[in-house]
């Protein structure tokens, strides 16, 4: 097993497994921003068709599983293992919103992280020879983060400049041992990183840290650096996030350039659509990995880039209790070769 370790914390995969469907969906807001036309779908209702928001996160999983599935023109049953997580308790959007497929699920917890998360289990599960396809996925809903960590929408309180509209928006990654790419070749697990930021309306301070510290370990153990990469994209830092990792890096005298981005950067357009300092969620970086970076990798725009998803791991209770705001981040490496 510790042949395929690169340094102390980055894997090399032996068998790189090919990403052979993707997809995603998305709310009116993720619709009318910059990144629209890569959605599969869009919905004007913030319901879904269902009665509550919550149950909306569950059919916005649901139906993102399936296109994948359709796309790739698999059946349920082809599947070894589904990944899955979300940011509601108990990860009820995905349980409720996979329950009827019948596939082994594993159920994660990575907050907005959950899209690097089951990247790299579903990855290290095939690499492993332990399945032959599996799906990595996510989902997130502004009106249910509101309603669980700060205030419920009909209460209309203010936001501070340093908060994220959490995307409305799920994606999803069927990964398989054979296939025409990308692929999935390294995977660094990210650690718990804590530098005592207590504000839950200003997550990408928290976040910061924990995406300078597994960035930094991926550079490290592979021996490389931000410019031997088309593309090295944070997952929703926002505006303060990815600029306090630029300043982390700058004072190792390294320059993170122009090909560092942000997907909360990325999704929506800050000044026609006012969402304060950019997008966070699970459906953040899910949503625009399974559209935007992984169409435009087949396309030819990039042939290497580094995906890494950060994730607040509190809770409702744990800011109650006057606790910090933990951050993980996960970096996977996704490159049209092996």
């Amino acid at each position: 097993m510790t042949e395929k370790r690169v340094g102390q914390r980055t894997i090399a995969l032996a068998h790189p497994p090919s990403v052979i469907s993707f997809a995603n969906i998305g709310g009116r807001f993720e619709g009318e921003g910059p990144l629209g036309g890569y959605f599969d779908e869009t919905n004007d209702d913030s319901f879904f068709g269902e009665k509550t928001w919550e149950k909306a996160e569950s059919a916005m999983q649901k139906k993102v599983l399936q296109r994948a599935l359709d796309q790739a023109g698999l059946k349920p049953k082809d599947l070894d293992y589904i990944f899955a997580g979300d940011l509601l308790n108990q990860c009820i959007g995905s349980s409720f919103g996979l329950r009827d497929f019948g596939i082994p699920f594993y159920g994660l917890y990575g907050a907005c992280s959950t899209m690097g998360e089951s990247l790299s289990l579903a990855a290290m599960m095939i690499d492993g020879g332990f399945a032959s396809k599996c799906a990595a996925m996510t989902s997130s809903h502004f009106c249910t983060a509101e309603r669980q960590y700060r205030m419920p929408v009909p209460y209309g309180s203010q936001r501070p400049p340093t908060a994220q509209w959490t995307a409305t928006a799920s994606g999803c990654t069927i990964l398989a041992r054979e296939g025409e790419g990308p692929y999935i070749t390294h995977i660094t697990c990210g650690k718990i990183v804590d530098k005592g930021v207590t504000d839950a309306n200003n997550m990408g301070a928290a976040m910061a840290p924990a995406a300078y510290d597994s960035l930094a370990a991926f550079f490290r153990d592979t021996g490389t650096g931000p410019r031997d990469y088309d593309l090295v994209i944070t997952g929703d830092l926002g505006e303060l996030g990815h600029a306090i990792v630029r300043d982390f890096f700058a004072k190792d005298g390294i320059d993170m350039g122009e090909n560092f981005q942000d997907c909360g950067l990325l999704l929506y357009d800050r000044d026609k659509q006012d969402m304060h300092a950019g997008a966070s969620g699970c459906g953040c970086s899910a949503s625009v990995l399974n559209g935007y970076l992984l169409t435009e990798m087949r396309r030819g725009k990039w042939k290497n880039i580094l995906f890494a998803p950060t994730g607040a791991l509190l809770s409702p209770t744990s800011s109650f209790q006057g606790e910090s705001v933990p951050g993980i981040c996960h970096v996977v490496q996704i490159s049209m070769k092996k």
